[in-house]
């Protein structure tokens, strides 16, 4: 394989993320594809925002790099490999493994003209679309992400993903108790409802009455800052994916590329 590609990964990525690659199954045949470079191409695909089929003859067959992507998004391979880099980021910058606070927010993105599923209109930011809602820790790093429709309203949007958290990634939250959120989580009937459901205080973070401009508002920007990473990624520019669970996998792969690049 080249390694001509800014995304391919180097020797000291690989020998990170390889020991989270499930192991072949015995009772199949023995695996006769090169599983790095599956992950490269998986990471060329993310960077440089190309459809499928066009993913250069450098790399393994299209048909197998996708079938790893999607294998791996039905059995959460995804999902582990994103958890374990996260704890050794955060030990690296002498945090706990495991989040005790953490920051809500969403974004509405356009939707590729191929996809009709999950697609609604979000008349406060006039996109029409899907839209993303993060749940991060205090280092911007995604604990869970879940797409909707861009006309799902932010707190139903967040109901949704407090649900998926509590259960995917449950032994991941014992120790969260506060998160931060904007005006659009505000009200003190859904507060209620996440405290006597999930025993997570939420804290609204609003944006001062006579500011104008931009305004750097404590905590929020981490999430702010999450959401501009991902315009290193053409794939997340905009909603490319005939299904929601893909953009989500995407996310996780960018996340995934980011800590790698941090933690070698």
């Amino acid at each position: 394989m080249s390694t001509s590609y800014p995304t391919d990964l180097t020797d000291e990525q690989w020998e990170l993320l390889s020991v989270l690659i499930p192991p072949e199954n015995s009772g199949c045949r023995p695996r006769c594809v090169d599983l790095r470079a599956v992950v490269s191409a998986i990471f060329y695909i993310l960077c440089a925002g190309c459809a499928w089929r066009m993913l250069p003859h450098d790399y393994p067959k299209w048909q197998t790099v996708y079938y790893y992507f999607r294998k791996w998004r039905i059995d959460g391979t995804w999902e582990v490999m994103n958890h374990k880099l996260q704890q050794w980021v955060r030990v690296l910058e002498d945090r706990e493994p495991n989040p005790s606070a953490a920051i809500v927010d969403c974004q509405s993105v356009e939707n590729g003209t191929m996809v009709s599923q999950a697609v609604g209109f979000d008349s406060g930011k006039l996109v029409k679309g899907r839209k993303r809602h993060l749940l991060v820790d205090t280092l911007g790093l995604v604990l869970m992400v879940v797409v909707t429709s861009a006309y799902e309203s932010d707190k139903a949007g967040a109901k949704q993903l407090f649900a998926q958290a509590k259960n995917r990634i449950s032994d991941r939250l014992n120790h969260l108790v506060l998160i931060w959120v904007d005006a659009g989580y505000q009200g003190e009937g859904f507060i209620k409802w996440v405290m006597d459901t999930y025993r997570w205080i939420l804290e609204v973070v609003r944006r001062p009455t006579n500011a104008k401009g931009f305004v750097l508002l404590p905590r929020r920007w981490v999430v702010e800052r999450s959401f501009g990473w991902f315009n290193w990624c053409r794939r997340l520019s905009k909603d490319y994916e005939i299904l929601p669970q893909t953009h989500e996998t995407f996310v996780q792969v960018a996340m995934i590329r980011l800590m790698l690049k941090r933690l070698a």
